[in-house]
């Protein structure tokens, strides 16, 4: 759940690029080809034509497999796995494979070359893009320098301007060679933001560094932040409590975020399981700051008779300072709104002080998701299949600590006054990119204050 300004995501690779199914040259009716498609072969040499600034030595990480294959069939396969890799670095704006017979005087009968093609990406090359989500939308403006040293590396600068938030910043990425995965990324920001919910505007100004990894089935990131926190009243009306929590503060943290991912899609999955577990300590690199913060979300997608698709999720977390001075309004759990509880107003649900939403130091939320095609099947087998019927159950609650209480305390606190809602709507599938709900929702369980 979102608790505070965090900068825009400008760390690790742009997948935009997608590597499209091998094209083969055919091959015509001779008696050493014949006998190369039946027996085994040798990869003799492995060129790449079109290097400009690229550095040769990093891209033998990612074609070296090719090397290891037996038989033709073997060939194509790695030839096209190892081209995946290329686009994937983010480089090329065209990778094309060619395989031929080796030729010249040390070719062997059953030796093979294989030549990659590559158009690689301008040294400069801009962006301009609209978003919208969490009932917010804004303007995207993007300067990246791919392959700044010819070795994968990319260097960005981003700036966001929207109805609720305006940000910059500027971002350096660094994969490891022949470990795409493992790369290492800073980041310098400012981000501005108004939270209507809270009568709270916020700036952050900051810079971290992360290094991300995977390690078995799992992704890792291990991450450093220092950031000035600017906060303030958004309205005159703002309530006493948010009023005291005005003005600057430093926070330094360390944190790890571990994702564990088989979902087909981030969007609207039909089969699959999703795990995430994050973890921030705060004050002891600096700053004035200090707690302990935890949270999670668990997925998991079942596919159902008749195109259905069962979806449920859990989520938690839980924000314990360390020392006397209490938690920031900044760093609290917020609930309430379409990704979390529908029904509800945007993180408009837990304490509040003169209609000022304050957020909460524990809160669990949980969803059951029934998707199903539209009724009679419209527009079968083409735009109707972007549509989605959707019947749902949403539940969650919460509140703040009292330390002296102990877990059992606190556990019966999040089970009482459990504010939940249900529903039905249709649910538009915007590509790969995001979803569109129109939902009938009819909130149950509510207290008073919430909105």
């Amino acid at each position: 759940m979102p608790t505070s300004l965090d900068p825009l995501p400008m760390r690790g690779p742009e997948l935009g690029v997608h590597a499209d199914d091998i094209e083969t040259p055919d091959v015509e009716q001779e008696t050493k080809q014949e006998v190369l498609e039946n027996k085994d072969v040798i990869v003799q040499r492995v060129h790449i034509d079109g290097l400009g600034r690229t550095k040769e030595d990093y891209l033998t990480y990612e074609i070296a497999d090719v090397f290891r294959a037996k038989n033709l069939i073997d060939v194509m396969k790695r030839a096209h796995k190892a081209r995946q890799n290329l686009l994937r670095l983010g480089i090329f704006r065209q990778v094309e494979v060619v395989i031929d017979t080796s030729q010249g005087v040390d070719a062997l009968p059953n030796g093979l070359d294989v030549t990659f093609e590559v158009t690689e990406l301008r040294r400069m090359t801009g962006s301009y893009n609209t978003m919208v989500g969490n009932n917010e939308g804004s303007m995207v403006l993007g300067l990246k320098l791919p392959n700044v040293f010819g070795q994968a590396e990319k260097l960005t600068f981003q700036f966001s301007y929207g109805t609720k938030e305006t940000s910059y910043g500027l971002s350096f990425f660094k994969p490891q060679p022949g470990h795409f995965e493992r790369n290492f990324a800073v980041n310098l920001y400012k981000v501005t933001g108004q939270f209507p919910w809270s009568s709270l505007r916020e700036t952050d100004r900051g810079v971290s560094t992360e290094f991300s990894f995977p390690l078995w089935k799992t992704n890792h990131t291990l991450k450093w932040e220092g950031v000035w926190r600017e906060l303030g009243c958004l309205a005159r009306t703002a309530s006493f409590a948010v009023r005291e929590e005005s003005g600057h503060s430093l926070k330094s943290s360390l944190s790890h975020a571990m994702v564990i991912d088989t979902r087909n899609s981030t969007i609207l999955p039909r089969r699959g399981a999703l795990l995430k577990i994050n973890q921030e300590l705060a004050g002891y690199t600096g700053g004035d700051a200090s707690f302990l913060k935890e949270d999670f979300e668990i997925q998991f997608n079942r596919r159902l008779f008749w195109d259905s698709v069962l979806s449920t999720s859990l989520w938690g977390g839980c924000l314990l300072p360390i020392g006397d001075k209490p938690t920031c309004i900044a760093d609290r759990f917020y609930l309430g709104g379409p990704t979390s509880v529908r029904g509800f107003s945007m993180y408009s649900i837990g304490p509040q002080s003169e209609g000022d939403y304050l957020g909460g130091e524990m809160y669990w939320a949980g969803g059951v998701h029934l998707y199903t095609p539209l009724p009679f099947r419209p527009g079968k087998g083409g735009f109707g299949d972007l549509f989605r019927t959707h019947f749902f159950l949403n539940a969650g609650n919460l509140c703040n600590l009292n330390y002296g209480d102990g877990p059992q305390a606190h556990l019966r606190k999040l089970a009482e006054c459990i504010r939940w809602s249900y529903g039905a709507g249709i649910v538009l599938r915007l590509g790969n990119i995001a979803r569109l709900e129109l939902n009938y929702c009819i909130p149950m369980g509510v207290q008073r204050g919430d909105r």
